[in-house]
């Protein structure tokens, strides 16, 4: 090398280190002019451009670097990430083993290898990547922070609990470490520590919008549910592509018994807008993927995080069970680290089975490209998990959604939304959907009791004589206006009680809070019993023998509550209001034969109740007859829903490909 260049690079690097970069990239673009290929000047200006977030300047010049000396590991690496940034994955991990096949001991290498096999969709082969990582570097602080992350999402908080606590201990700094920390501990229920993080993470990055999101998930865990959605919005504010925040404000708004229907609306609409907005370019799909001549039936592909011991899951299987499976090729795509039996059932019903929980939207899309879906179905909306903002996208030539969501997704792609003419009537709820509305005449909804469920018990009444009303809802849907109409049927029926079960209600800081609202409300704390959630379905169902009327929550409705007292011959209350969320109960009821137990104010719902509590004779003729009405009932005519459900789909892709109104199904 000529004393000349030697000089201007020494020079060039010296503005670099002491970050001058602007006569750092004159001083190597003069060298280059010189010496255009030498490695020290394409490979300096190479990892220049990289460390100002240009990639695409960065990837010619190192590449060239990279050609000028194949055995620099260095050179290697940073072109491994040039590739990684700009979403050439396979290529970065090419480079990336090249790199380490030179020095195997490079912790950096290791951890960018884990983050490029962890966009791939490939979680083991990502995590053992992290793992050696930091086996070579026991303090390397962003692989640590990679690895909690993959982990919480393949294996569950509890596993990343430790990873994080580590982090932050050598970190203490660190905000993005303290927000990891309290999202992990708020998923195992340490949610005043949980707080604490958060509030750690704040102060040292106010505008952290991944802990506004955190904190907003773990106060409504508390049900402090205004605080809840203050910090969803900071979060948002702070950054528009928040999704999770996003889609949780939306469903916080549901509980809210003030919210007017068309700001509901408005509000839904606008967010689909911003996730379609700000939807990676990577996800982006520039047409919709070509349908294989040869194929012979319409491929359905349903993507969920509840396709385990969850909700949607019971009401999905009889679907899939029954489904015709000469019309329907079933792809599941499964969005959660849990894998149960739930999940091997399901499983065991479709055609191909795909993991996502770990995959990043970008690898999600390019599933969704590969797989060309005829039929697109969510099953989430606005639910946690969720991945509706790839829904802005057309990965179908039908999209649609069900179960998971009480409302209109907003997505402008959403094409069209499964419901009946009970929770949404028709003409009244068409205005404030963006999806085309396409009604099963009974009920939307489709039960499978679970198998582990006990013989309806006799009313404890019967044996005790004090009624006791219960609600084992989401003690999230219980309002301060709820618990002061409660407290009016505690008065109306003299010497009854209250027994609320839910996620929880067993923490002693959550109960004080809770008896304080009681309080406000004029309820009697010594009446009401307060029980956490039990570990397995069958002792959950069994509680139901402890209650003689349940009392459904208003402005959103139980589903599967409802469901459960039903089958557990217990007679549920509800009151009937304007929109989806407030109309569930309605549909339930009206397939189960049981409209006379709708109310239409709160009166109405205080007398319905005080009957039910009276009759002693008709609970008890309920509880051995209950369930054998709703055997009969469309609720679990599970080949018919079925059938129903398939026809809906075909209907769909009909009037997709003839533009064609979709017609009701019966």
């Amino acid at each position: 090398m000529p004393p000349s260049l030697a000089r201007l690079l020494q020079d060039a690097l010296a503005h670099h280190q002491a970050n001058r970069f602007a006569q750092a990239n004159a001083l190597y673009a003069q060298a280059l002019r010189i010496a255009p290929g030498n490695f020290d000047a394409l490979h300096l200006a190479g990892t220049l451009a990289l460390q100002q977030n240009r990639p695409a300047e960065a990837l010619p010049l190192l590449t060239r670097a990279r050609r000028a000396d194949p055995k620099s590991a260095i050179c290697a690496l940073r072109l491994g990430v040039a590739l990684q940034a700009l979403d050439r994955l396979q290529e970065a991990e090419t480079q990336l083993r090249a790199s380490l096949a030179l020095v195997p001991k490079a912790p950096d290498a290791w951890m960018h290898l884990g983050i490029v096999l962890e966009r791939q969709n490939r979680p083991a082969d990502a995590i053992a990547a992290l793992q050696k990582a930091i086996e070579l570097n026991p303090r390397h602080s962003e692989a640590m922070e990679q690895l909690g992350t993959l982990l919480t999402a393949t294996q569950g908080a509890a596993a990343a609990e430790p990873i994080f606590r580590k982090l932050v201990s050598l970190q203490p700094n660190r905000a993005s470490a303290w927000s990891n920390l309290g999202i992990t501990l708020g998923n195992i229920g340490e949610l005043g520590e949980a707080l604490t993080c958060f509030e750690r993470a704040l102060a040292l990055e106010p505008r952290l919008a991944h802990a506004h999101a955190g904190q907003g998930l773990t106060l409504e865990r508390c049900y402090r549910l205004p605080e809840a959605l203050a910090a969803y919005s900071r979060a948002i504010d702070c950054n528009p592509s928040q999704y999770d925040a996003q889609s949780a404000r939306l469903l916080g708004l549901h509980y809210l018994p003030d919210i007017p229907r068309e700001q509901l609306f408005a509000e839904h609409v606008q967010t689909g807008q911003r996730m379609a907005a700000t939807l990676p370019k990577s996800c982006l799909s520039a047409q919709v993927p070509a349908r294989p001549a040869t194929r012979t039936r319409l491929r359905l592909i349903i993507l969920s995080a509840d396709l385990r011991a969850h909700s949607v899951a019971y009401f999905l299987e009889p679907l899939l069970a029954h489904l015709d499976r000469t019309a329907f090729e079933v792809i599941l795509y499964h969005d959660h680290a849990k894998v149960d039996a739930m999940t091997e059932r399901l499983r065991s019903l479709a055609d191909e089975w795909r993991y996502i929980a770990a995959a990043p939207h970008h690898a999600v899309a390019a599933l969704l490209r590969n797989d060309a879906p005829d039929i697109l179905l969510d099953l989430a909306g606005h639910t946690g998990l969720n991945r509706i903002a790839l829904f802005s996208q057309r990965f179908a030539p039908v999209q649609v959604t069900y179960l998971g969501y009480p409302d209109t997704t907003g997505m402008p792609a959403m094409d069209y939304r499964l419901t009946d003419p009970f929770a949404d009537p028709p003409g009244d709820s068409d205005a404030f959907n963006t999806e085309t509305l396409v009604r099963f005449p009974a009920t939307a909804w489709c039960y499978a009791p679970p198998l582990s469920a006990p013989d309806p018990a006799a009313p404890p009444s019967a044996s005790f004589g004090n009624i006791t009303f219960g609600c084992f809802n989401n003690f999230a849907k219980i309002t301060d206006e709820l618990l002061a109409i409660w407290a009016r049927l505690l008065a109306a029926v003299p010497h009854s009680r209250l027994l609320l079960k839910g996620h929880g209600l067993e923490v002693p800081a959550l109960r004080a809070d809770i008896h304080r609202r009681f309080a406000q409300a004029g309820l009697d704390s010594n009446r009401v019993e307060l029980l956490g959630r039990t570990s397995t379905i069958a002792e959950h169902l069994a509680t139901y023998a402890r209650i003689d009327v349940a009392l459904d929550t208003f402005p959103y409705h139980g589903t599967t509550t409802t469901c459960e007292a039903l089958w557990m011959g217990v007679p549920v209350v509800t009151r009937a209001g304007d929109r989806h969320a407030s109309r569930v109960g309605i549909s339930l009821l009206q397939a189960a034969r049981h409209p006379d137990w709708v109310a239409h104010d709160w009166d109405a719902y205080i007398a319905l109740a005080v009957q039910l509590a009276n009759d002693l004779p008709l609970r008890t003729l309920l509880r051995q007859r209950l369930r054998d009405d709703l055997r009969q009932s469309a609720l679990l005519d599970h080949p018919a829903q079925a059938a129903r459900f398939a026809a809906a789909l075909q209907s769909m892709w009909a009037e997709k490909n003839t533009r064609a109104t979709p017609a009701q199904h019966s």
